[in-house]
């Protein structure tokens, strides 16, 4: 490999390092804090967002953005291993990057097709990232590289060289903690939507600004029947959607406790808006294909009792990422004794329906939407500020 090819590599790589950081702080910063705004929000479809919230961001609960910081970081190792005197060893980290390359290369343009084609979304960090990965491809591939055939071989051996020297071993050592400790944490990272007291402080001084943006709010008029309650909050909801998960969570303690203040006060409806084509046509390109079937399951459950409607919403939140439609079928079956999972679909079916054009008479386009006495909100509030709105709602 030239002197010229593996600077450009390194700088490549740097750039993609850079850039796979930047996601992986701020995918963090969301699951602290779901309000969190990035510069890289642009719109709708320029949202870096959408995309690390949705079930293509993460893996095992780890951002796929770490996943960059450890590729790239494994880039520069091998450019900098391949700067050594020995010409059979140049040649085997020449080979190493050549696969290594190959892999990453494969995971972008899959993130890619993820991201543009399924989530119609793009990153412009993700952008930086797959530019980065197809010229280090490119220009790893004009090394003259150990065949892939030989590396097994010559792994073995550069690792039994590394195991008989300690210095070695444990310059090893700390860099697989560097990839494994972070990950870990990443991996634990959410944000605590029952702590209210913490979000209630940090938020004091904003509560007068808040009241009077409420008291601004218009008001739309519910082209459907809903219970009778000085307080009336109809959910728009996805059982897919991540924020939906948030909302269901971080508003139930708040819910609670106005049961217990206010009993019958406060009337909750949820009312269902898949992001699903199978259901819904007005989201072609809905990227939850199991959303429907979630909808329905609800539904099912909740003609065996309220427990087990309740019992199988926390499941279908809780289990997002890995949702089939034959998974919801199997869990509805389990928590609600639903056998005939396909003969309820199509009975209830059209009563999702019937949700979504109300949604659609109210111009709701995405989840969860709420509606809080006549109140649009798109997306929701935080929960010190939801619990304020139906404070100020109380005292009308």
């Amino acid at each position: 490999m030239s002197r010229r090819v593996q600077a450009w590599i390194v700088l490549l790589a740097a750039a993609g390092l850079l850039a796979s950081a930047a996601s992986t702080y701020v995918h963090a910063r969301l699951l602290l804090n779901p309000d969190y705004t990035t510069f890289c929000d642009v719109n709708a479809t320029v949202n870096c967002t959408q995309v690390y919230q949705s079930r293509f961001g993460s893996v095992a609960g780890v951002p796929v953005a770490f996943g960059g910081v450890v590729w790239f970081g494994g880039v520069l190792l091998l450019a900098w291993a391949g700067r050594r005197r020995d010409e059979q060893f140049r040649a085997d980290m020449a080979g190493c990057l050549v696969a290594w390359s190959t892999a990453g290369l494969a995971v972008a343009m899959y993130m890619a097709y993820a991201s543009l084609v399924v989530l119609q979304a793009f990153c412009l960090l993700c952008g930086v990232v797959y530019a980065a990965a197809i010229g280090i491809f490119i220009l790893a591939e004009t090394a003259a590289a150990t065949p892939v055939r030989r590396l097994p071989g010559a792994l073995v051996r550069h690792a039994g060289a590394v195991a008989r020297r300690p210095a070695a071993l444990a310059a090893a050592s700390l860099v697989a903690g560097l990839a494994i400790v972070p990950a870990v944490w990443l991996r634990g990272l959410e944000a605590d939507p029952l702590d209210l007291e913490r979000t209630l402080v940090a938020a004091a001084d904003r509560s007068a600004e808040f009241d009077r943006w409420w008291a601004g709010q218009a008001r739309v008029e519910l082209p459907f029947a809903v219970p009778a309650g000085r307080v009336v909050v109809v959910k728009f909801t996805d059982y897919q959607c991540p924020a939906c998960a948030r909302t269901h969570v971080g508003y139930a303690p708040i819910l609670a406790r106005y049961a217990a203040s206010h009993p019958g006060a406060v009337q909750v409806v949820t009312m269902d808006y898949p992001l699903d084509p199978a259901c819904n046509e007005g989201t072609p390109a809905g990227m939850h294909d199991a959303a429907c079937e979630a909808a329905v399951a609800v539904r099912l459950a909740r003609r065996v009792g309220a427990a087990e409607a309740l019992e199988m919403e926390d499941w279908l939140y809780a289990n997002q990422a890995a949702m089939t439609p034959e998974s919801v079928a199997a869990a509805v079956r389990e928590l609600a004794g639903v056998v005939d999972f396909e003969a309820g679909y199509a009975e209830v079916i059209d009563d999702v329906r019937a949700d979504i054009a109300a949604a659609d008479a109210l111009a709701v386009e995405a989840t969860p939407t709420f509606v809080i006495n006549g109140v649009v909100l798109k997306g929701g509030l935080a929960p010190q500020f939801f619990d304020r709105a139906l404070a100020r709602e109380l005292a009308r």
